[in-house]
C-alpha cells in the first residue's frame, strides 16, 4: 500500500502563504478580524475569494495555540519513495523517531536551508507531519523532498545499498562530525530521539558514529539544534572541497 499524503492541514501565515503559492489550498478560514492585514490579504489574493471562508475564531478548529488568523484545508503532498534518495549529491536527514512536532518542522527548515537533499522520517512511534510542524517549518515542508518510511534501520539498509553512507550522530563517540571528509561523499545524518538518542538497530546501520564537540560538563543539545548543526557543516565540508558552492555558503 502506498504511503498516505501529508500536509492535508496548515496553519499559520508563513506555512499558509507557502501552501497557497503551491497552489494546495482547498478552502481557506480567515478570522475577520485580520482580513485587513496586508499578509492575509495576499494569501486570499492568492487562493481566491470563493475559497476563503471568514470566522470570529479559527482556534477551535486549529492545532496549535497561535494560528495568526488563518487555517488552510490542502490537497496532500505525497512523500518521496526512499530509494530515490540515493542520488549522487546526496545529502539527506533521517528522523529516528523524533516525537516532538516542533522540532520536525524546525530540522526541516535548517534541511531546506542547507541545501540538504532529502529528509526522511518514520510513520510510526514518531511525529506526523502535522500542523504544527508545518508551522515551525515556515514553508520547508512544501518544497522539501520527505520519505516516510515504516522502518528506520530498514530505510537505512536501503540508503547503503543505493551508495549513501551512514553518519548517526551519538554524544559518546570519539570522532567528531566537525570536518568530516565522509561528508563530501553522498551521505546521510542519523538524529536520535529526543533524550534516548539513536536506537539500537539504527546505530548498527551506521557507518560511523560521531558527536558534536561541546564544551566540558554539557551533555546535550536539542534534536533540532544537533541536526542543524550537522546540515551546515555539510554545506561547509563540500563548499571548502568543491570551490563552486562557496557561493552557496551564508555570508560572515
Amino acid at each position: 500500500m502506498a504511503p498516505a499524503g501529508y500536509g492535508n492541514r496548515v496553519e499559520g501565515i508563513h506555512s499558509v502563504a507557502a501552501a497557497a503559492q503551491r497552489g494546495r489550498i482547498r478552502k481557506l478560514w480567515v478570522e475577520e478580524k485580520r482580513l485587513g492585514r496586508s499578509e492575509i490579504a495576499e494569501i486570499v489574493g492568492v487562493v481566491g475569494i470563493e475559497k476563503t471562508a471568514l470566522v470570529r475564531d479559527v482556534r477551535p478548529m486549529a492545532e496549535s495555540e497561535a494560528p495568526q488568523g488563518v487555517v488552510a484545508d490542502c490537497a496532500p503532498i505525497m512523500p518521496s519513495p526512499i530509494d530515490e534518495m540515493g542520488v549522487p549529491e546526496a545529502a539527506v536527514v533521517v528522523l529516528d523517531h523524533i516525537e516532538d512536532p516542533h522540532n520536525v518542522g524546525a530540522i526541516a527548515r535548517s534541511a531546506l536551508a542547507s541545501g540538504m537533499t532529502g529528509m526522511v522520517v518514520s510513520s510510526r512511534r514518531a511525529a506526523p507531519l502535522s500542523a504544527t510542524a508545518f508551522k515551525a517549518a515556515a514553508g520547508a515542508l512544501e518544497t522539501l523532498r520527505v520519505a516516510v518510511v515504516g522502518s528506520i534501520p530498514e530505510a537505512l539498509s536501503r540508503l547503503k545499498a543505493g551508495g549513501v553512507w551512514i553518519v548517526g550522530l551519538e554524544a559518546g563517540s570519539a570522532t567528531s562530525l566537525l570536518g568530516l571528509e565522509l561528508l563530501t561523499e553522498p551521505v546521510a545524518v542519523v538524529v536520535g530521539a529526543e533524550g534516548t538518542g539513536l536506537s539500537v538497530l539504527s546505530a548498527k546501520r551506521c557507518d560511523v558514529l560521531v558527536s558534536i564537540p561541546m564544551a566540558a560538563n554539557f551533555e546535550s543539545l536539542n534534536a533540532s539544534v544537533s541536526a542543524a548543526l550537522a546540515c551546515f557543516e555539510i554545506m561547509r565540508v563540500r563548499a571548502e572541497s568543491d570551490p563552486s558552492l562557496q557561493s552557496d555558503l551564508p555570508p560572515g
